[in-house]
């Protein structure tokens, strides 16, 4: 069993549960503002705001360093919660469309379906840090993995949600590429420890974080300038102001990552090393 307990230390494992809290309280705000541009029309909807209050809730023992070995079975339980609850949400926006007719129109034009599968890689982020898996020279293989994961998602949601507007400005574009290099980019040092390269990691990473902050602010800008009656419809029923912050989050997670790569760059996969002695005589 892995321990947070590092002495008041700030590390990568530490941060990486900060890491899962952030998340999981920001996803339930973003989640309300989303369906209420549907006025929760189906009470399902409020589903993932009242699970993000809660999994915050609990997991705040874990956010102060503190919690006993019960408590830890407590975070497994909301790690695997927020899994199933990313793939219930997952098939939920797929029903609004595509599920009913499979064409590429109701695809872009549905609920996001990959915008659920936030809550996965939450989950599955923290499944990891409570596993055998999530030891100090496995951690940054594995946060890579998801991390990696999460820029591949993300490359889907750029192109999906801009492709309903056409990509009518061209810097619809700068998300897209973006991603698609980020992805490649984490590919190669999820293969290879970053050490000798570190500096062109962080660049790259805080390339991605500038990248959510321009978005952020563009979208904003669209916002504002869109007639509405009503300011609040405005972003409501305007550019999703929050989803190009992903970039930076995803950075956050990749920065931890590589921070914890560069610790044990001669470390791998926890899991290949226990199979590869399992195969000794």
């Amino acid at each position: 069993m892995t321990s947070s307990r590092t002495g008041g230390r700030i590390t990568p494992r530490r941060c990486a549960e900060w890491f899962v809290v952030a998340n999981l309280g920001f996803l339930g705000l973003d989640i309300a503002l989303a369906h209420a541009a549907n006025a929760f029309r189906r009470p399902v909807e409020w589903a993932p705001v009242w699970f993000s209050a809660g999994a915050t809730a609990l997991l705040i023992p874990m956010a102060l360093g503190r919690g006993g070995w019960l408590w830890r079975w407590v975070e497994r339980a909301v790690g695997g919660a927020a899994v199933l609850v990313g793939v219930a949400g997952m098939a939920f926006h797929l029903q609004s469309g595509f599920f009913q007719q499979q064409t590429v129109r109701n695809l872009v034009y549905a609920a996001p379906f990959v915008a659920p599968l936030s809550y996965v890689g939450v989950g599955l982020l923290l499944l990891l840090l409570r596993s055998p898996e999530g030891t100090a020279g496995a951690l940054g293989w594995w946060l890579l993995v998801l991390a990696l994961g999460g820029f591949v998602g993300n490359l889907g949601l750029s192109l999906l949600d801009h492709a309903q507007n056409g990509f009518f400005h061209w810097t619809e574009w700068i998300p897209v590429v973006s991603a698609a290099f980020a992805s490649a980019f984490i590919f190669v040092a999820w293969l290879r420890p970053p050490a000798a390269w570190l500096p062109l990691a962080a660049a790259l990473v805080g390339s991605q974080a500038a990248v959510g902050l321009v978005g952020f602010a563009l979208h904003v800008w669209a916002d504002w300038h869109r007639p509405a009656a009503r300011l609040s419809d405005r972003f409501l029923f305007g550019a999703p102001a929050f989803a190009p912050l992903l970039f930076a989050d995803l950075a956050v997670l990749a920065a931890i990552a590589l921070w914890a790569r560069a610790q044990h760059p001669q470390d791998r996969a926890a899991g290949q090393d226990d199979a590869r002695r399992g195969h000794q005589p």
